[in-house]
């Protein structure tokens, strides 16, 4: 991936319903979405951000949600040729389209791909039905393997995403489900432990004392399982909760993991932009309304555009890029602001056996990996 790789995100915020443990700028209209009314806004606001950011070369394009799987391929199709209108769009560009694995969604794997779509994730989050119930989900397993099938033949390739560390699973479960999972594997794998997010209904549930997860050492023997039979099948963790063959690896992540530049529209999208030589963080409205109504006044939808400081810039370049398993390049990290880790905490966590380095690279081990954050915290300090 080149120093000045660039994105394009597309945020669609609805779906058919909000899921318990989900914290995502997501949205449900029982009434229906006017596709026709977003795409305008769509195309107006990509319009806005080639006029921050002319020039670039498109390499990945993403639309995540929400979930994307509900518009119709025609909106699709409409995007990526405004996209490719306005930038140069690069010969091996990378199209992902996150989708739900349900049959209705899955008859539209055609479209998309008639549309540019070359990648799918599909978020298909458990291979057993009772914890799909419990999640919220409106598939069954049986579905999403349906699904799964149908998008291998219509994409080079396909991710799909599942969650554990659930209320109530027990290790050798999850072993069996995620050896499962990895028969039915592609080329990659995203791989999420159950999180608690504040404001969803999970987070009430919890602290209400009746949803309980994994914690401490029993999470901790959840995540080293979930590396030991996804590295045997030979796809290794690129990134905490990522794993692929080598060569496969989301190359849209690897642009937010790596600091590089990228545009996103649509409601609740934020983007990274350089300009004169300054990175701007920019955010968007996230009421879908909202957006619409500002994008129809002012051609887009931006609520905020905070100009980083180079000390802004590294430590985002230091969170992002310790998760990856190829860590951080000490030379890139002092060319954005002039910074040195201090080597006594370097030595300090490479004595605890917590990170590695070689060649100009401080990368977090395995061992690392389990108190990454607290680890990170030591090293921005």
């Amino acid at each position: 991936m080149s120093a000045d790789a660039f994105g394009v995100y597309v945020h669609w915020p609805f779906c058919l319903a909000k899921c318990p443990y989900c914290d995502f700028n997501s949205h449900v209209r029982h009434g229906g979405v006017d596709q026709g009314n977003f795409v305008t806004a769509y195309l107006a606001e990509l319009q806005h951000f080639a006029a921050l950011a002319p020039g670039r070369i498109v390499s990945t394009i993403f639309f995540g949600g929400g979930t994307p799987s509900l518009m119709e391929p025609a909106t699709v199709s409409t995007i990526l040729n405004r996209i490719a209108a306005l930038w140069t769009i690069a010969p091996d560009v990378e199209i992902t389209l996150e989708a739900n694995p349900t049959s209705v969604e899955a008859g539209r794997f055609t479209g998309y791909r008639a549309a540019g779509v070359n990648r799918v994730s599909l978020g298909v989050q458990s291979l057993d039905d009772a914890s799909l119930k419990a999640l919220g989900r409106k598939h069954t397993s049986e579905e999403a393997l349906a699904a799964l099938a149908i998008a291998k033949r219509n994409f080079e390739r396909v991710s799909f995403d599942l969650i554990y560390a659930r209320q109530g699973q027990a290790l050798p479960a999850w072993r069996e489900e995620l050896a499962s999972a990895l028969t039915h594997a592609q080329d990659h794998l995203s791989l999420y432990q159950l999180t608690i997010e504040e404001g969803t209904p999970f987070a009430a549930l919890h602290a209400a004392g009746a949803l309980r997860v994994p914690g401490g050492a029993k999470a901790e023997a959840f995540y080293l399982l979930t590396q030991e039979l996804c590295e045997t099948a030979g796809l290794p963790s690129y990134e905490v909760s990522n794993h692929a063959r080598p060569g496969a690896e989301s190359r849209h992540n690897l642009l937010y993991w790596r600091g590089h530049d990228y545009a996103g529209v649509g409601p609740g999208a934020h983007s990274r932009i350089t300009r004169d030589g300054i990175k701007h963080a920019i955010a968007v409205r996230k009421s879908p309304e909202a957006w619409l109504d500002a994008v129809a006044t002012s051609g887009h939808g931006i609520e905020q555009d905070e100009a980083l400081t180079p000390q802004n810039s590294a430590d985002e370049y230091l969170l992002m890029g310790l998760r990856l398993a190829e860590g951080i390049d000490e030379k890139r990290l002092a060319s954005i602001d002039g910074r040195k880790l201090d080597e006594a905490r370097l030595q300090y966590l490479q004595a605890k056996g917590l990170v590695r380095r070689s060649s100009n690279r401080v990368q977090a081990t395995g061992k690392g990996r389990l108190v990454l954050d607290r680890m990170i915290v030591e090293l921005a300090a």
